[in-house]
């Protein structure tokens, strides 16, 4: 008799026990992110959260709480016990059932978790608590939606917090109804419906469902009211947000439910008070029913026989409505238009106005550069370059565009017999230095030109400097180290030794004593290391959350991050790397969805701008966009973790750039809302596309990326540093226009729109790649070089306006099948009417001008621009060849030579001499012209 107890509390020990030992590491997982806040400064940022949430778990907790155990005992039949029955009996002897204590007891456990994992997901959803909070303190411009009158800020702060508050209610309601169902069905299985008006328990029970399903009828009705403004946010095939049929219909019909909700719920709570018959719950039920079929009956009738019949007609306004708030959404109405004239004449490009451009053109593809990096940069097996940066930066008194990547350390790549703590988290601790070249500087063997190389580091630049290259903060830094220990770090490696080091910075956590080091050790998985280690000492320093992305979302988890962070070489000679970060929202009235990240949004700006010292890990946000509300509300909260744009350092802010997340977006959603006109908008009749082009190394067709290039602008006074997509009609390869975003000075952040004229056809990046495949000799080139254990590899091709023309650039790379290390050969360019290449770009020039040898014009044809003095044997070779061979000796003589021709011209083309190799083939082709011409 005694076992029962004891092992009942023994159950309760142990629950308690898992309560204390869960309560225990999050109370050490929030003890160790209060030390790693108070380290980057930001403790103030991190006890403002903690406030909210613990509130708002509080609030939920108790109200969830209440409000389910409250309506169990409400619900519950008096004397429950009695009801079901007095006795059981078991073995000849009767037993009593405790199942109120039973009940009770389940209830008060099932809402107590409830209660919890409601709370918990509440205090999740704390940023949506904060903006509505503190939403008024943003100053929100813009007029009211055009369909309620409403404010901008009631959809972007107030609707997202009530359409939670509704949900917590709606579970809550069916919860209890829930309850009321189960009260009623075990009453009416114990004793039987037929006499329940005799039966206070089952009045009782009839009395709970009617209370709960006037409550569910209430939690409806708001919601259905909520509902209302949910239709401002769909989508449709022509455009989003309300349509005439809803403006007309559905809105007026939701109202009605709404009104017939209520009426129910008034009509249940009074019958439960007077006396509830079995026909009451139809009546109060058929009339929010009956409400919602006639609703989508005319709506359906609306739509399918006044609607689109004279659908432009009746949808006109909705039109406008949808174009002029998804432009406000996303910034297109601060972009200016311009004509662009795309003339096709070579002298178009303007080269001596326009100089900058020309030596600024990016010729290293990013992959292909990677891929050349990582063969003759990476030194050791575990180091990597995880990407390519491109920046500008002043060298000489010129703004040149360099290419940037950072040498980090991938433990990944560690021998596994060097795979263990201490490597892992002592030793190996950081990457090492940057590498920067020129976007169009190479080698006569097709290599890089680095302006920053080696370990250490070595620079070419006076101009450039790195005087701290160690990188504990990156891309690839996704362990935590414990740094400033008795073990040496490995710096980089120095002939047959290694150079070491010792972190400098007073940044991250301080292990400390005891408590605090066995803290540490248990809320990062090092407990059985830590604690021992001889090597940690109390001055040591945990670093973590060293990947950018982890760092900056842990502080600023509301913001969305741009996924290429890109580093910087400051001009006090240390590194940092720049994030952009966005706000996002999916309540913005009218605006038309786009996917971003794996999440829809119809709002985006890009309001900070985050910096990242890539040594200390000092991270600092700064606010780029004032005008933007959801920042301003942010700002309010947490003022200590924003500063402003002015504040930025100004050798820092020389290296601030459009993002290309927010130029890819815009120009997605540009396509479609360039139109303005209601009528071309309904019909698009002028519909773009950003343009395609053919990647070689993945063999298909996909949308261009951004590229950055250094030009001056239409009507600019100077060369910018320019970001530039272009566009083509929908299903179209020509070019119809492109866009422009700027990052420089005071023109930072102002996108522009050049439109090419409608009356002629210009070529798109797809048509130049088949023009460039159509080309004879060059096809012939390719095929070559696609031999004897090599393959081409063909660069991304770029399209730059400059002057009044059209330029486009493709790099051509050859490598060996047998190593992924690139090597460029050639370098074609083009414009609408020329096609010329060279194994440079200043001979590709020279021939596009037609001031140099290996111009094709557009047809193909060899040009006639004089050969170089290198070709003259060739040239003399071809001219004997034309005279008729009068014997087969001299037959024989004539097809030796041109054997020996073709031989020179693989030789020739192998090594890169593409000019004297041309001069080959083309004594080839007139040698058996000539032959030809002698059988004849």
């Amino acid at each position: 008799m005694l076992r029962g107890p004891r092992r009942r509390s023994h159950w309760w020990w142990l629950l308690i026990a898992l309560a204390v030992l869960y309560s225990a590491n999050s109370a050490l997982s929030y003890y160790v992110d209060a030390l790693w806040f108070g380290s980057l400064g930001y403790a103030a940022v991190f006890w403002s959260r903690i406030n909210l949430q613990a509130t708002l778990f509080t609030v939920f907790a108790l109200a969830t709480f209440v409000a389910l155990y409250g309506a169990f005992e409400l619900l519950k039949p008096r004397q429950l016990d009695d009801l079901v029955g007095r006795a059981l009996q078991f073995n000849g002897r009767p037993m009593r059932l405790p199942l109120d204590r039973v009940l009770t007891l389940i209830a008060a456990g099932v809402a107590l978790l409830i209660a919890v994992g409601t709370a918990t997901s509440m205090a999740s959803d704390w940023t949506t608590f904060a903006l509505w909070w503190h939403g008024d303190s943003a100053v929100v411009a813009g007029e009211p939606d055009p369909i309620f009158g409403r404010p901008l800020g009631f959809y972007l702060f107030t609707l997202p917090a009530w359409q939670l508050f509704a949900g917590w209610l709606f579970m809550l309601a069916l919860l209890a109804l829930g309850v009321a169902v189960f009260f009623a069905v075990l009453v009416g299985a114990v004793r039987g419906w037929a006499d329940r008006n005799q039966e206070p328990a089952a009045n009782r029970a009839w009395h709970g469902i009617a209370w709960t399903l006037a409550a569910m009828l209430l939690v409806l009705a708001l919601r259905v009211w909520l509902g209302r403004y949910e239709r401002l946010f769909q989508e449709g095939v022509i455009f989003s947000g309300v349509t005439y049929t809803d403006a007309h219909v559905t809105l007026i019909g939701q109202l009605i439910i709404c009104l017939a909700l209520i009426a129910g719920a008034v009509l249940l709570a009074i019958g439960s008070l007077v006396g509830l018959r079995p026909h009451t719950l139809a009546v109060a039920l058929l009339p929010p029913a009956a409400c919602y079929v006639i609703a989508g009956l005319i709506g359906w009738y609306v739509s399918n026989f006044i609607v689109k019949p004279n659908q432009l007609v009746r949808e006109r306004t909705y039109i406008e409505h949808n174009i002029e708030l998804t432009r406000r959404a996303y910034g297109l109405d601060r972009i200016e238009t311009h004509p662009f004239p795309a003339d096709t004449s070579v002298t178009a490009l303007q080269v001596q106005d326009n100089r900058a451009t020309f030596d600024n053109i990016r010729l290293w593809d990013w992959r292909a550069l990677q891929d050349t990096l990582r063969q003759i940069q990476e030194i050791r097996t575990y180091y990597d370059f995880p990407d390519i940066d491109i920046d500008r930066y002043s060298i000489g008194g010129s703004v040149r565009q360099m290419m940037l990547a950072a040498r980090e350390i991938n433990l990944q790549k560690l021998p596994e017999s060097s795979r263990n703590w201490i490597n892992e988290k002592l030793i190996y601790t950081h990457g090492y230095g940057v590498t920067m070249n020129a976007v169009n500087g190479f080698t006569p063997e097709g290599m890089p030109v680095l302006a920053l190389a080696n370990m250490p580091i070595e620079s070419t630049l006076p101009e450039i400097k790195v005087t701290r290259p160690e990188i504990y903060f990156g891309e690839l830094t996704d362990e935590d180290v414990y740094v400033r220990t008795r073990q040496k770090e490995f710096n980089y490696p120095q002939g047959d030794s290694n150079n070491l080091t010792t972190y400098e910075a007073d940044a991250g956590i301080a292990v400390g004593g005891l408590l605090r080091r066995l803290a540490i050790a248990a809320d990062r998985g090092d407990i059985t290391k830590l604690p021992f280690s001889d090597d940690v000492t109390a001055d040591s320093r945990l670093l973590m959350r060293r990947n950018l992305r982890e760092r900056v979302a842990a502080l600023a988890p509301f913001l969305t991050l741009d996924p290429d962070p890109y580093i910087v070489v400051g001009a006090d000679g240390r590194l940092y790397w720049f994030m952009d970060a966005f706000t996002t929202a999916q309540t913005y009235p009218y605006s038309r969805e786009v996917r971003l990240e794996g999440d829809r949004v119809n709002y985006l700006r890009n309001s900070v701008k985050v910096v990242v010292d890539a040594y200390t890990g000092a991270t600092t946000l700064y606010v780029f966009d004032d005008t933007d509300p959801l920042i301003a509300a942010y700002r309010s909260w947490f003022p200590s973790l924003f500063k402003d744009a002015r504040a930025m350092p100004a050798d820092l802010r020389r290296h601030v750039r459009y993002p290309e997340l927010m130029l890819d977006v815009q120009a997605r959603v540009y396509t479609l809302y360039h139109m303005t006109n209601p009528d071309v908008f309904y019909n698009r009749e002028d519909l773009w596309n950003v343009a395609s082009e053919i990647r070689s190394s993945e063999q298909r067709q996909q949308v261009m990326e951004p590229n950055f290039i250094v030009m001056r602008l239409p009507g600019a006074a100077a060369p910018e540093f320019i970001e530039i997509l272009p566009f083509t009609p929908s299903n179209r390869n020509n070019l119809i226009g492109w866009i422009a975003a700027r990052s420089d000075g005071e023109h930072y952040g102002q996108a522009v729109v050049y439109d090419f004229p409608k009356t002629r056809l210009v070529d798109g990046p797809l048509q130049i790649e088949a023009r460039i495949d159509q080309n004879a000799q060059l096809s012939g080139q390719l095929s070559l070089w696609n031999q004897q254990g090599s393959h081409v590899r063909r660069g991304g091709l770029i399209a730059i306006p400059i002057g009044t023309a059209l330029l486009y650039a493709e790099p051509i790379y050859l490598q060996a099948e047998r190593s992924p290390m690139p090597e460029l050969r050639l370098v074609v360019l083009a414009v609408q009417d020329k096609l010329a290449f060279g194994p440079t770009f200043e001979t590709a020039l020279a021939a596009l001008l037609g001031t140099g040898p290996s111009m094709l014009s557009a047809n193909g044809s060899a040009s006639s621009s004089p050969p170089p003095a290198t070709a003259a044997p060739a040239e003399a070779a071809s001219a004997a060849a034309t005279t008729v061979a009068t014997s087969a000796a001299d037959r024989e003589a004539v097809i030796r030579s041109a054997a020996q021709d073709l031989a020179d011209y693989q030789r020739l083309t192998a090594q890169g001499r593409l000019a004297e190799a041309g001069a080959k083939l083309e004594s080839v082709k007139q040698k058996l012209d000539a032959l030809q011409r002698q059988q004849r």
